[in-house]
């Protein structure tokens, strides 16, 4: 299976579930991954949520490359006209700064009920992103073990449960799912090698190996110094697995695990730090 697939059927009712919870918040909170800023942003996330200020986290920054950073978070503030957050959650301060900058955003929204006669209370935010960029760590990190639920609200279906961050700042507990998109297929790769599709979607031999094509095309040193390739030696899916003595019966390089190797391998950020997507590449330099 050479392909990457999703059901729309699937996609359409996440899309719908979204919506819905979007319009009970004032604050998003989006969060993509640094090693494919551009791939894990969902490019209609205006569409879902028009009018509605957003905080963008760059997250798993501590497995991205460090030099591509900065102008990923330039590019990405701009282009959607919303504040950009390079973080890996491990550092106390970038919670603080999430919780200040949601704070910040809430003012004009809170403005604007005063406009409308109505009362002020504490921003209703919600974490969103595609799966696996860490929306259940950040929503984990914001909470912390010291808050409590505040319950259902009026109005609110009885699931939605909210939390109390601070006295002027309540989050939805449960992450906004973004739907992954399946019409571009370079981007789904990107997805998959950073785990954010399930692995039923796709073969991952197939998206090991080009994994590793992408990997020597970009950083052709630092892959072959993991895996202990001399620089003009061929690198692949086979030949890892022969360099590693990942060998089945019959001499047969043992191709399916050395795949699922690689991909733990990268995604853990062990072979090294790495960003894929690169600006030029989209026209935006």
């Amino acid at each position: 299976m050479n392909h990457i697939h999703w059901y729309p059927g699937h996609i359409a009712k996440a899309q719908k579930q979204l919506k819905e919870k979007l319009n009970l918040v004032d604050v998003i909170i989006e969060v993509i991954d640094a090693r494919i800023p551009y791939s894990s942003m969902y490019k209609t996330t205006s569409e879902l949520c028009p009018n509605k200020p957003r905080l963008i986290l760059m997250n798993k920054s501590d497995v991205s490359d460090k030099n591509y950073n900065e102008i990923w978070a330039k590019i990405i503030s701009e282009k959607n006209n919303s504040k950009v957050i390079i973080t890996s959650l491990s550092n106390k301060k970038d919670i603080s700064n999430i919780i200040s900058n949601v704070a910040a955003l809430s003012k004009e929204v809170m403005q604007k009920r005063l406009q409308k006669g109505l009362l002020i209370r504490p921003t209703r935010t919600m974490v969103i992103g595609m799966p696996n960029v860490g929306k259940s760590s950040t929503i984990n990190r914001l909470v912390g073990k010291s808050k409590t639920k505040t319950g259902a609200k009026a109005g609110v279906t009885r699931q939605q449960q909210w939390v109390r961050i601070n006295d002027k700042i309540e989050l939805l507990d449960t992450p906004g799912i973004i739907p992954t998109v399946q019409d571009d297929q370079n981007q789904a790769l990107k997805l998959a090698f950073v785990n954010s599709v399930g692995e039923n979607a796709y073969n991952s031999e197939y998206v090991a190996e080009k994994l590793l094509s992408l990997l020597n095309e970009l950083y052709p040193n630092e892959i072959k110094e993991y895996f202990e390739f001399e620089k003009d030696k061929k690198i692949s899916l086979e030949t890892v697995a022969i360099k590693r003595k990942s060998i089945l019966k019959g001499e047969k390089p043992d191709t399916i695990r050395t795949a699922n190797i690689i991909l733990s391998c990268f995604r853990e950020g062990k072979i090294g730090k790495f960003t894929l997507d690169r600006p030029e590449n989209y026209g935006l330099i």
